[in-house]
Protein backbone atom coordinates (compact mmCIF):
# COMPACT_ATOMS: atom_id res chain seq x y z
CA UNK A 1 0.00 0.00 0.00
CA UNK A 2 1.58 3.45 -0.77
CA UNK A 3 1.75 6.27 1.38
CA UNK A 4 -0.64 8.20 -0.37
CA UNK A 5 -3.34 5.13 -0.30
CA UNK A 6 -2.71 5.13 3.35
CA UNK A 7 -3.72 8.24 3.84
CA UNK A 8 -6.82 8.64 1.86
CA UNK A 9 -8.95 7.61 5.22
CA UNK A 10 -10.77 10.35 6.01
CA UNK A 11 -8.31 11.68 8.63
CA UNK A 12 -9.31 8.12 10.80
CA UNK A 13 -6.90 5.56 11.93
CA UNK A 14 -7.35 2.11 10.23
CA UNK A 15 -7.51 -0.44 12.57
CA UNK A 16 -4.55 -2.18 12.86
CA UNK A 17 -3.59 -6.20 12.50
CA UNK A 18 -4.96 -7.65 16.23
CA UNK A 19 -1.39 -8.98 16.98
CA UNK A 20 -0.48 -4.86 17.45
CA UNK A 21 -2.95 -5.29 20.71
CA UNK A 22 -0.33 -7.71 21.63
CA UNK A 23 2.79 -6.27 21.35
CA UNK A 24 1.22 -3.07 23.29
CA UNK A 25 0.37 -5.14 25.72
CA UNK A 26 3.72 -6.70 25.97
CA UNK A 27 5.13 -2.62 25.81
CA UNK A 28 3.63 -1.64 28.77
CA UNK A 29 4.67 -4.97 30.77
CA UNK A 30 8.33 -4.40 29.45
CA UNK A 31 8.31 -0.56 31.15
CA UNK A 32 8.85 0.72 27.44
CA UNK A 33 6.33 3.16 27.41
CA UNK A 34 6.99 6.39 28.88
CA UNK A 35 5.63 9.96 29.30
CA UNK A 36 7.50 12.60 28.21
CA UNK A 37 4.98 15.73 28.21
CA UNK A 38 0.95 16.04 29.28
CA UNK A 39 0.22 15.00 25.77
CA UNK A 40 3.60 12.66 24.39
CA UNK A 41 5.01 9.94 24.95
CA UNK A 42 8.28 7.57 23.90
CA UNK A 43 7.78 3.84 23.52
CA UNK A 44 10.97 1.76 22.75
CA UNK A 45 11.36 -1.10 21.03
CA UNK A 46 11.51 -4.88 22.28
CA UNK A 47 14.95 -5.05 21.19
CA UNK A 48 15.44 -1.32 22.19
CA UNK A 49 17.15 0.04 19.32
CA UNK A 50 14.11 1.71 17.96
CA UNK A 51 11.85 4.88 20.18
CA UNK A 52 8.57 5.78 18.48
CA UNK A 53 7.18 9.31 19.30
CA UNK A 54 3.15 9.22 20.29
CA UNK A 55 0.88 12.09 21.32
CA UNK A 56 -2.50 12.28 21.98
CA UNK A 57 -4.49 14.96 22.25
CA UNK A 58 -8.46 14.28 23.01
CA UNK A 59 -9.20 11.65 20.23
CA UNK A 60 -7.08 12.72 18.17
CA UNK A 61 -3.24 10.71 17.95
CA UNK A 62 -0.20 10.61 16.06
CA UNK A 63 2.67 8.03 16.04
CA UNK A 64 6.20 7.03 14.24
CA UNK A 65 6.14 3.16 14.45
CA UNK A 66 5.78 1.86 10.76
CA UNK A 67 2.61 0.93 10.91
CA UNK A 68 1.32 4.26 11.26
CA UNK A 69 3.16 6.44 9.19
CA UNK A 70 3.25 3.72 6.20
CA UNK A 71 0.07 1.76 6.43
CA UNK A 72 -2.02 3.71 7.75
CA UNK A 73 -3.13 1.78 11.16
CA UNK A 74 -2.93 2.61 14.42
CA UNK A 75 0.38 1.04 15.64
CA UNK A 76 1.16 -0.75 18.68
CA UNK A 77 2.92 2.30 20.28
CA UNK A 78 -0.15 4.41 20.20
CA UNK A 79 -2.23 1.15 21.19
CA UNK A 80 -0.49 1.09 24.55
CA UNK A 81 -0.48 4.86 25.26
CA UNK A 82 -4.24 4.72 24.66
CA UNK A 83 -4.37 1.75 27.42
CA UNK A 84 -2.68 3.69 29.93
CA UNK A 85 -4.58 6.43 29.33
CA UNK A 86 -7.94 4.62 29.66
CA UNK A 87 -9.16 5.12 26.19
CA UNK A 88 -8.74 1.44 25.98
CA UNK A 89 -9.44 -1.73 27.90
CA UNK A 90 -6.22 -2.47 29.96
CA UNK A 91 -5.87 -5.67 32.17
CA UNK A 92 -2.80 -6.34 33.69
CA UNK A 93 -3.21 -9.66 34.14
CA UNK A 94 -2.92 -10.09 30.90
CA UNK A 95 -0.02 -7.72 30.02
CA UNK A 96 1.78 -9.68 32.31
CA UNK A 97 1.30 -12.89 30.09
CA UNK A 98 3.14 -10.56 27.23
CA UNK A 99 6.67 -9.78 29.45
CA UNK A 100 9.92 -10.44 27.68
CA UNK A 101 8.11 -11.33 24.42
CA UNK A 102 11.44 -10.78 21.26
CA UNK A 103 7.88 -8.96 19.25
CA UNK A 104 10.74 -7.44 16.82
CA UNK A 105 13.15 -10.87 16.43
CA UNK A 106 10.07 -13.11 16.20
CA UNK A 107 8.42 -10.85 13.52
CA UNK A 108 11.56 -10.67 11.44
CA UNK A 109 12.12 -14.20 11.70
CA UNK A 110 8.68 -15.95 11.01
CA UNK A 111 7.91 -13.07 8.62
CA UNK A 112 4.22 -13.56 8.90
CA UNK A 113 1.89 -12.62 12.13
CA UNK A 114 -0.61 -15.28 11.85
CA UNK A 115 2.91 -17.81 12.89
CA UNK A 116 4.33 -14.98 15.22
CA UNK A 117 0.61 -14.78 17.38
CA UNK A 118 0.82 -18.71 17.22
CA UNK A 119 3.93 -18.83 19.12
CA UNK A 120 2.74 -16.30 21.47
CA UNK A 121 0.09 -17.76 22.82
CA UNK A 122 2.19 -21.27 22.98
CA UNK A 123 3.75 -19.16 25.60
CA UNK A 124 1.11 -18.03 27.67
CA UNK A 125 -1.56 -19.10 30.46
CA UNK A 126 -4.81 -18.43 29.35
CA UNK A 127 -4.35 -18.07 25.98
CA UNK A 128 -8.31 -18.44 25.39
CA UNK A 129 -8.88 -15.18 27.90
CA UNK A 130 -6.02 -13.28 26.37
CA UNK A 131 -7.67 -13.72 22.85
CA UNK A 132 -11.20 -12.52 24.28
CA UNK A 133 -9.36 -9.90 25.90
CA UNK A 134 -7.87 -8.40 22.44
CA UNK A 135 -11.20 -8.90 20.84
CA UNK A 136 -13.14 -6.89 23.70
CA UNK A 137 -9.54 -3.83 22.84
CA UNK A 138 -10.58 -4.38 19.39
CA UNK A 139 -14.25 -4.35 19.32
CA UNK A 140 -13.74 -0.34 21.42
CA UNK A 141 -11.13 0.57 18.72
CA UNK A 142 -13.97 -0.19 16.05
CA UNK A 143 -16.22 1.69 18.13
CA UNK A 144 -13.82 4.75 18.77
CA UNK A 145 -12.33 5.13 15.69
CA UNK A 146 -9.09 7.31 16.66
CA UNK A 147 -8.91 10.41 14.57
CA UNK A 148 -5.12 11.32 12.78
CA UNK A 149 -3.14 14.02 14.55
CA UNK A 150 -0.22 15.52 12.25
CA UNK A 151 2.77 15.06 13.36
CA UNK A 152 4.59 18.41 14.68
CA UNK A 153 8.48 18.75 14.92
CA UNK A 154 8.89 19.28 18.26
CA UNK A 155 12.64 20.35 20.46
CA UNK A 156 13.38 16.44 21.21
CA UNK A 157 13.76 15.47 18.06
Amino acid sequence: MSTLAARNDGGYWRLPPKIKIYEALGAIADGRVRQISEDEWIVISSDGSRQYHVVVRGDAVSSTDNGSVYRGYLGYPAIAVLMLLGKLPFEKVYAEMLRGIPWRRWNEELRRYDLVLKRVLQRVSDPEGLKSFVDRVYDTLKQRRFKKLESRQTTLF
